[in-house]
């Protein structure tokens, strides 16, 4: 199966909202260039991911933390100028939405000067303020739940969230309390599978998955991870597709057409 991108084709929110209507699943890729945002692109990547990973992947840093707004913008200015179909997603960096006020400022230089289509930022049901009151000033928004790498020191690690009862719990209300503040997408990270469905069929905004098992809406995973050029072990939850591709270029249509055709992720890359 290949994937092209199609001239006046731009994918919008609402374009997201139908795919899940008609089970049509989502590809998400992070990129943090204009080389890259072109080749993902051109591939049919849906939604290109700007992360705060760029502190680990690009800049050598042990955790997402140090990440800066400026950094945010430079990176995502970068890889707009890549992108002619999919929908630009950009993170909020560590501390940059810690109220409403701050959100704004934040989320609206993202807006103005990197050309984000969308920010995502993470959090539970305290956010719903600032999920509000972005919402209001025509801000779109997309939650994160799960493991949320902001939060690794509290954490204790980079650790399977919603494993206990308790917690699965809490995580299905706080899916509902942000799509209910405005929220347009959510992203789950690192997941079980059977409390990814439960939240997948809960709410009516996209869902986005990493690690988080074949049942969500949509399939996000870092660029280099996909690559086989992660330094160390791979995530559980990735998949190397570089292997038995001859190009780059060959090996993000690959993952665009597994995700598409429903064959990524396998068993073993579930929780």
């Amino acid at each position: 199966m290949s994937v092209h991108k199609t001239n006046g084709s731009k994918v919008t929110i609402r374009q997201l909202l139908k795919m899940k209507a008609e089970a049509e699943k989502i590809v998400c890729l992070t990129a943090y260039d204009v080389s890259f945002a072109k080749v993902l692109d051109d591939a049919g990547v849906d939604v290109v991911l700007v992360g705060d990973s760029l502190g680990m992947v690009m800049q050598g840093k042990d955790n997402t933390l140090p990440v800066t707004m400026d950094d945010m913008v430079y990176h995502s200015r970068c890889v707009a100028n890549g992108l002619d179909r999919a929908l630009l997603m950009v993170d909020m960096p560590f501390m940059s939405h810690i109220s409403p006020e701050i959100a704004l400022q934040n989320a609206g230089r993202l807006m103005k000067e990197s050309g984000a289509q969308i920010v995502k930022l993470e959090g539970g049901s305290e956010q719903r303020d600032v999920v509000n009151a972005l919402t209001l000033n025509g801000i779109p928004v997309c939650a994160h739940l799960g493991l949320q790498p902001q939060r690794v020191h509290k954490l204790g690690g980079y650790r399977v969230q919603g494993r206990e009862a308790d917690d699965a719990e809490r995580m299905l209300n706080e899916a509902g309390v942000l799509e209910q503040a405005g929220a347009d997408a959510l992203l789950l990270e690192c997941v079980p599978a059977d409390l990814a469905k439960k939240i997948t069929d809960a709410v009516s905004i996209p869902v986005i998955g990493i690690g988080a098992g074949r049942d969500v809406d949509g399939q996000v995973l870092v660029l280099q991870d996909i690559l086989g050029i992660t330094p160390g072990r791979a995530p559980k939850f990735s998949h190397n597709f570089m292997a038995g591709a001859e190009s780059i270029q060959q090996a993000v249509s690959h993952f665009v057409a597994a995700v598409k055709t429903k064959t990524f992720p396998q068993d073993e890359h579930i929780f």
